[in-house]
């Protein structure tokens, strides 16, 4: 397989898993071909690559400075925008986790604890569905809980290096 190739299809493969993830197909292929480049990339030079609008690769690029995992990067003479991704996959992984826990877990867990409070005396069917909100509210929490730990060991210079020492 080719250069050229192989790139095309991560950028690809990256695109179809981000839609898994929960992010637009185009953002995460923006992201694959901003963490594979050597360099940084144009706006433009973008938009050739993925075959997308301006429109288009402006609002995803938005998105992922958002998310804290790119970053524009200006060149000495040049009017153009470069784009650039977190290297460091220790790092990356840390900004998605602590990104997707505000935008979706947290959401998620403001709502369990709504409903799982609610007076429920009347039925056995209102018990059960404080019961079984309340467990499910108290599971997110914790998960949640050990992800925010993980993270805050990850970002401790002392928890990255008991890391790499387990490594």
């Amino acid at each position: 397989m080719e250069f050229k190739e192989a790139k095309n299809k991560f950028v690809q493969t990256w695109g179809a898993l981000g839609s898994q993830w929960g992010i637009n197909k185009t953002m995460a292929q923006i992201h694959a071909l901003l963490m594979v480049s050597n360099e940084a990339v144009s706006m433009e030079d973008i938009m050739d690559e993925l075959q997308i609008s301006r429109g288009n690769a402006s609002m995803n690029l938005r998105a992922l400075m958002d998310w804290g995992i790119v970053y524009k990067e200006f060149k000495a003479g040049e009017r153009r925008e470069f784009f650039t991704a977190e290297k460091d996959l220790d790092e990356l992984a840390v900004k998605i986790a602590k990104e997707r826990s505000k935008r979706e877990i947290k959401p998620a867990l403001k709502i369990l604890k709504e409903v799982s409070t609610i007076g429920a005396n009347d039925t056995a069917e209102e018990k059960h569905f404080v019961d079984q909100t309340s467990k499910l509210y108290d599971f997110v929490l914790k998960a949640d809980n050990m992800m925010d730990k993980m993270t805050e060991f990850n970002e401790n210079w002392l928890g990255r290096l008991v890391l790499k020492i387990m490594k």
